[in-house]
């Protein structure tokens, strides 16, 4: 009888327990929960783009931070700053007339954008040079870190391949 006291006055007990709420995050932003700079960056990348299809170097670059240690990994290997990025570029491409005639006319194509934290993002794309001549056109992936400067968004770390 014992037994049977305890066992009703356990699931008296149990019905009576209010049920367990799960626990909320604390209120801070992450990295999945902040709006992400998606027209920003996009909006500095074709500005770039611009810059290229133009033949304006400087206009090109300006979406590079000047920081020293800025880098540039290609199959060429790692660079950094933009002195060195832009040495490449020269030799690499014909900049010697403003149409992209010999250097391709440019566009990007966004795969991904993501935050990482609140000052930086992470931007996964494809480059696509098209030729006004029929050439097949070069294309290949690019991934770029972008810091927030005062400047507005600033490459700090670009791998294209």
């Amino acid at each position: 009888m014992r037994a049977a006291l305890v066992t009703a006055s356990a699931l008296v007990l149990a019905a009576c327990t209010p049920e367990a709420q799960p626990v909320e995050p604390a209120a801070t932003e992450t990295a999945s929960t902040m709006p992400l700079p998606v027209v920003e960056i996009e909006s500095v990348m074709q500005d770039s783009a611009t810059g290229w299809n133009e033949g304006d170097m400087d206009r090109f670059l300006a979406i590079y931070s000047d920081a020293p240690d800025t880098s540039f990994v290609g199959s060429g290997g790692l660079m950094r700053g933009k002195d060195a990025m832009e040495d490449r570029y020269r030799e690499a491409y014909d900049w010697s007339q403003p149409g992209p005639a010999e250097r391709g006319v440019l566009t990007f194509e966004t795969e991904d954008i993501r935050a990482l934290g609140e000052r930086h993002a992470l931007y996964i794309g494809r480059y696509i040079l098209t030729y006004p001549d029929g050439r097949e056109p070069a294309t290949g992936f690019t991934s770029l870190v972008f810091a927030r400067e005062p400047g507005g968004w600033k490459i700090v770390a670009d791998h294209s391949s």
